[in-house]
C-alpha cells in the first residue's frame, strides 16, 4: 500500500506524515474543568504542517500512548488542538506544562468542502466538546467571508461552565457573524438562552435555501438536530458532519473505523448526510 493511499490529505505536509514531529506546548488555555487548547509548535518556531480545515492530528505522549484529535485552529507559525479528559493519556496531557514536549503527526483525513461550499449560506450547529472541529472551519469561513454567505453558529451545552471558546462565542465571533449560545437548564447568572440544541434549532427556523448545515456534538444532539433540521426543510446533501471519534490509527489498518465499504480515517471523517444514509445503518 503506497503513502498516497493511507493518508487522505491535499494540503501542504511533511515528507512523510506516518513520522511523528516532536512540538513544545506553546500555550495552555483552560476552557472548561475537563477541557483544555493546548497550542503547539516545533522547536525551531514553526507548525508541523498546515492542516485544511477538519482535519485531523496523531498526538502522542511518550511512554504514555496516542489518540487523534481534531485541530480546532492553526496560525502561521502552530496549531492548535482541544483535549477532553477522558482516560489515562488525556488524563495525561492535562497535566503537562506549557513548555513540555508532545508528538505530532498528520495530517489526517479530508476536509470539510470549503470549495464546494463556496456562495451558500454556512450554518454550525455543535454541542459540547463538538465545537472543537466545527471551529477550524468557522475561523476559515470568517477569514474568507467574501466567499460565502451568511453565517450562523447555534451551539449549546450542558452548562455555562460547559462551553468551550467563550472568547470565541461572546467577544470575537459576534462582531462578525451571528452567534446563538444556549445551556440545557437554567441557572443562576445566566441570561441566556436555555434550552437543548435541536429545540433551539427549531425555534430559529433557519431557512434551508442555499444554505449547508455542519453539525459536531454528542451522538444524541446530533440524531435529534437532524431530525430538527429535516422538519426545517434541509435536505441530506447539504447536512454535513464529522465522525473522527470513530478513528484510531489514521491508516486504515486496525479496522475500528470500517463501516461497511468505507473506512471514516481513509474516506472521512468529513461526510455529507447523502454519503451516511448509503452506508449500513448500524452505525
Amino acid at each position: 500500500m503506497t503513502q498516497k493511499s493511507i493518508v487522505n490529505h491535499d494540503c501542504a505536509c511533511p515528507e512523510n506524515p506516518l513520522v511523528p514531529t516532536p512540538c513544545l506546548i506553546d500555550r495552555i488555555t483552560d476552557e472548561t474543568p475537563d477541557v483544555k487548547t493546548f497550542r503547539l509548535k516545533t522547536p525551531e518556531g514553526g507548525k508541523p504542517f498546515a492542516p485544511l480545515p477538519g482535519q485531523l492530528a496523531m498526538i502522542s505522549v511518550p511512554g504514555v500512548g496516542e489518540a487523534m484529535f481534531s485541530i480546532t485552529a492553526q496560525g502561521e507559525d502552530w496549531i492548535e488542538s482541544s483535549v477532553k479528559r477522558v482516560g489515562e493519556l488525556t488524563d495525561t496531557m492535562h497535566e503537562l506544562a506549557e513548555g513540555d514536549l508532545v508528538l505530532i503527526r498528520g495530517p489526517y483525513g479530508n476536509h470539510f468542502p470549503i470549495d464546494g461550499l463556496k456562495g451558500k449560506n454556512l450554518l454550525f450547529v455543535g454541542g459540547g466538546i463538538g465545537l472543537a472541529p466545527l471551529r477550524s472551519f468557522i475561523r476559515y469561513a470568517l477569514e474568507h467571508k467574501k466567499d460565502y454567505g451568511k453565517i450562523d453558529i447555534l451551539y449549546g451545552s450542558r452548562t455555562s461552565g460547559d462551553l468551550v471558546f467563550k472568547e470565541d462565542l461572546f467577544e470575537n465571533w459576534p462582531k462578525e457573524t451571528s452567534v446563538h449560545v444556549t445551556i440545557d437548564v437554567p441557572e443562576d447568572g445566566w441570561d441566556g438562552h436555555v434550552g437543548f440544541v435541536p429545540a433551539y434549532l427549531e425555534e430559529k427556523r433557519f431557512s434551508p435555501e442555499n444554505c449547508a448545515c455542519i453539525v459536531c456534538g454528542p451522538p444524541i444532539m446530533i440524531r435529534l438536530s437532524l431530525e430538527s433540521l429535516a422538519k426545517l426543510g434541509f435536505q441530506a446533501p447539504d447536512i454535513i458532519t464529522t465522525m473522527e471519534m470513530r478513528m484510531k490509527c489514521g491508516i486504515g489498518k486496525c479496522g475500528r473505523c470500517n463501516i461497511g465499504s468505507k473506512y471514516v480515517c481513509l474516506d472521512g471523517p468529513v461526510f455529507t448526510m447523502a454519503e451516511l444514509d448509503e452506508l449500513p445503518p448500524d452505525r
